[in-house]
């Protein structure tokens, strides 16, 4: 006991710390789940949660028999599982290339200007997108038109839709992987790179067998933490930028969700969606840890 106590007296301070996190996660995380009972009701804001009517798995049944939740579940992997391959092929390739750079001041610069788009949220990036891909100003379809092509309207044609919210989301997150990667590439023993140099190994040559096997355990363990977001293909981003010409291809299921509960005011199916995501969620989070710890030797505790 008396060791308890003072462990207690050595870290409460720590402790404090913790309070504000924990209030603010009880309010906005957990209080909120009570909401999930709008999933098996007829919900009617004037009565409450408390007092609408329950029908049981209605809701779900109308979401399986939904003509259109194929197309959407089809667009959030597809966009999403492009995401993630970009977003660890990006970041990869560009902590390489900034590692093999050897005038500091020049690294260090690269680095900062790739990082600023991460602190920039989507409600300013989607204004400066649709401005740079308009078909009539924009400066992308103005460069195409030198060479002859007829503008294209990115953000409204469905073929077109979905590389463009992998090409923003890469350019405005890689920054950020960027860091994890070189910070990886700084537990690379330099003495193998001596060795290798020694034996004959050529700068491409040492980065096949020297850096992309040094910097694998982090490749797996951000791979395999990635599979719990295969549902999450960007609320923010999709939905500033997307418009009902291109539901067919950008339409996702938190997009679904916001248009069903929030503009159609269909409460209960928009809650029945959402947790049916959030269940599949935490099992794809569930398997990613678990699949962590066993390839990464990563756990939380």
């Amino acid at each position: 006991m008396n060791q308890l106590a003072r462990r207690w007296k050595r870290e409460w301070p720590l402790h404090f710390m913790v309070v504000p996190a924990l209030i603010f996660l009880v309010l906005f995380s957990y209080i909120p789940m009570a909401g999930v009972l709008m999933a098996f009701q007829k919900y009617i804001p004037t009565k409450g949660l408390f007092g609408s009517p329950m029908v049981g798995l209605k809701h779900f049944k109308y979401l399986l028999d939904y003509p259109d939740i194929g197309r959407i579940v089809f667009n959030t992997l597809y966009i999403a599982t492009m995401k993630i391959i970009a977003g660890l092929v990006v970041p990869i390739t560009i902590a390489i290339l900034l590692n093999e750079l050897r005038q500091e001041w020049m690294k260090r610069t690269f680095q900062t200007m790739v990082y600023l788009p991460h602190f920039l949220s989507w409600v300013l990036l989607s204004g400066i997108i649709i401005d740079v891909l308009s078909p009539s100003t924009g400066i992308i379809n103005q460069i195409l038109g030198l060479f002859g092509a007829k503008p294209i309207f990115f953000l409204g044609d469905n073929k077109w839709f979905p590389y463009v919210m992998v090409i923003t989301d890469v350019w405005k997150e890689f920054g950020f992987g960027t860091i994890i990667y070189l910070a990886a590439l700084t537990n690379i023993n330099p003495s193998l790179y001596e060795a290798a140099e020694i034996d004959g190994a050529g700068r491409w040559k040492q980065t096949l067998n020297v850096t992309l096997p040094g910097m694998m355990p982090i490749i797996v363990l951000m791979l395999t933490l990635n599979i719990g977001n295969v549902l999450n293909a960007g609320f923010d981003q999709i939905f500033n930028l997307y418009s009902p010409q291109v539901y067919e291809s950008g339409d996702v299921i938190d997009t679904f969700v916001y248009r069903m509960g929030i503009e159609q005011a269909q409460y209960g199916f928009a809650t029945a969606v959402g947790l049916l995501k959030s269940v599949v969620s935490f099992i794809l989070i569930s398997v990613s840890y678990v699949m962590a710890y066993r390839f990464a030797n990563y756990r939380i505790f």
